[in-house]
């Protein structure tokens, strides 16, 4: 399993939203972090970017998969997370 590490930013993000879509959230990051091909269909690589983007409903998580580091960039709704 990989280590997860959270930005400031996607902390802040996931203390904003709902608990139950938090709780969803965090659950859908750490199954990919144990199992990365369990959620292949959810996750693309970002172009003109680095990293990747795990959907979760109307949720849009930005990541950096490093190695044994799996780093949690930024969380938000679909279509204004990309910048």
């Amino acid at each position: 399993m990989k280590q997860i590490s959270y930005t400031k930013a996607a902390i802040r993000a996931l203390r904003r939203m709902p608990a139950n879509t938090a709780t969803l959230i965090r659950a859908k990051i750490e199954a990919y972090a144990h199992d990365p091909g369990a959620q292949a269909n959810n996750v693309k690589s970002l172009k003109g970017r680095e990293g990747i983007r795990l959907r979760v409903g109307d949720w849009r998580v930005i990541m950096d998969d490093q190695g044994n580091v799996l780093a949690v960039l930024d969380i938000g709704p679909r279509g204004g997370n990309y910048d």
